[in-house]
């Protein structure tokens, strides 16, 4: 091997290293794979019972979480990391640190963000107002929490990092609104799970540009009934941008999801 095949290498192996080929709605491009975030310290209490009842619905919007497919793995953030809702469907790695309470021999578990844990200032910040600003804080749904800790702490020390959300099949798109304003929760995402921009294309329009609305949710105040749709999406962490052709059929309705064939990485 010569020195420019050597440097041709080195380039190919670094290159193929960060990034993979994906079919991104019918071209082949480079799409980014989201990688994890170094560990960084916090705490963690939970909320609801053993059945994760309570943990249905949430500020991202994602309704019932177990047909939805996120389960019972899920954590409601505090308003330092849920970032207005931009850290909708972001997936941490948490382990229990330096407590009795924790569980030895489990290195972590998994949870998926679908919910806000708000501030509660009529009480101090290490005293009750655990999801108070400044604090980084996992309030877990207590099936989470019981796989690192025993109930019973209330609240454990843990670490925590980011990492990338493991999902089967494409993008899902829950449609509500009228005729005239197109509201759309994102769901099953993969990658870095969260959402920065979103654009919409009727069959017989240019792309339009969606706004956030709250938690996972863009909206669109156009008139786009009786055609079929296609969506543009950009991760909020990778900044990737993919096309999802022809999600919805010309006689979409609100109230249905509808399942695209891609997504991140």
């Amino acid at each position: 091997m010569n020195v420019s095949e050597k440097h041709a290498f080195r380039f190919s192996e670094s290159f193929f290293g960060r990034v993979a080929l994906a079919i991104i709605g019918k071209p082949s491009v480079a799409a980014v794979v989201y990688r994890p975030s170094p560990w960084a310290r916090a705490h963690a209490t939970f909320y609801g019972d053993e059945t994760a009842s309570e943990t249905m619905g949430g500020a991202c919007g994602y309704g019932n979480l177990f047909s939805n497919g996120y389960g019972i793995d899920t954590a409601a953030l505090s308003t330092t990391l849920f970032n207005n809702g931009f850290a909708c469907g972001t997936c941490y790695q948490i382990k229990c640190v330096k407590s009795p309470w924790c569980y030895s021999g489990v290195q972590f578990t998994t949870v998926t963000a679908t919910n806000l844990c708000p501030p509660n200032w009529a009480k101090d910040t290490n005293n009750g107002g655990w999801c108070n600003p400044p604090r980084v804080h996992f309030d877990m749904s207590k099936p989470a929490f019981m796989k690192i800790a025993q109930w019973k702490a209330g609240i454990v020390p843990i670490m925590y990092r980011r990492v990338p959300c493991i999902r089967r099949g494409g993008l899902r798109f829950y449609f509500q609104g009228n005729g005239y304003w197109l509201l759309v929760y994102v769901m099953n995402v993969g990658g870095g799970g969260d959402i920065a921009k979103m654009w919409v294309k009727g069959s017989k329009t240019g792309w339009i540009s969606m706004s956030h609305n709250w938690g996972a949710s863009y909206q669109a105040f156009a008139t786009l009934t009786g055609q079929s749709l296609s969506f543009k999406i950009t991760s909020y962490t990778s900044k990737e941008t993919i096309i999802c052709w022809n999600v919805a059929p010309a006689n979409w309705n609100v109230g249905l999801t509808y399942k695209s064939n891609v997504n991140f990485h």
